[in-house]
């Protein structure tokens, strides 16, 4: 994400916008606007999200549009639903596992691997670091409760910090 923000260096405004676009998966689509997958964002929606104004929104998305490498991050975007906010009033479970490194390979192999023995589905797995790689969050939801024994058997796998029960 740096590298896509850091062409936005010489406009701040720009870049807060560019971030937020990041941060929520909003994409340029070959229109030259701006989407949340297929609903399309006003620049003045955008921009006071952003903390800016819509020409600053516009600005940012035109130059996204016009600039090849911009064009083929932001063209890709995709929203998705975050299901841990809703887990109890849809049946689920949603745990946070926060991880002693998050550069560590295999946490989430060792956590699926103890709720796959729990006999348990997995209905969503995502890795939350669109902020700071030291503040990535491992969100799992699991579809049905899961039992009590389980939860020290998750948080004694590899790499795990903190388990938090939501």
């Amino acid at each position: 994400m740096e590298r896509v923000l850091s062409m936005f260096d010489r406009y701040p405004s720009q870049k807060r916008v560019a971030a937020l676009m990041l941060g929520y998966g909003i994409c340029v689509k070959e229109d030259g606007n701006a989407y949340c997958n297929d609903v399309e964002i006003s620049h003045s929606a955008l921009g006071r999200a952003a903390g800016a104004d819509r020409r600053v929104a516009k600005s940012t998305i035109d130059k996204i549009y016009k600039t090849p490498k911009l064009m083929d991050v932001f063209s890709r975007m995709r929203s998705m639903a975050l299901l841990s906010e809703v887990a109890p009033q849809i049946g689920c479970t949603a745990l946070e596992i926060v991880p002693v490194d998050s550069s560590m390979p295999g946490i989430l192999a060792g956590v699926a691997s103890a709720i796959y023995d729990a006999g348990i589905s997995i209905r969503q797995a995502v890795i939350d670091d669109t902020s700071k790689m030291n503040d990535a969050r491992l969100i799992i939801v699991l579809d049905g409760p899961l039992p009590p024994e389980y939860l020290p058997r998750i948080r004694a796998c590899k790499g795990v910090d903190k388990v938090i029960l939501r």
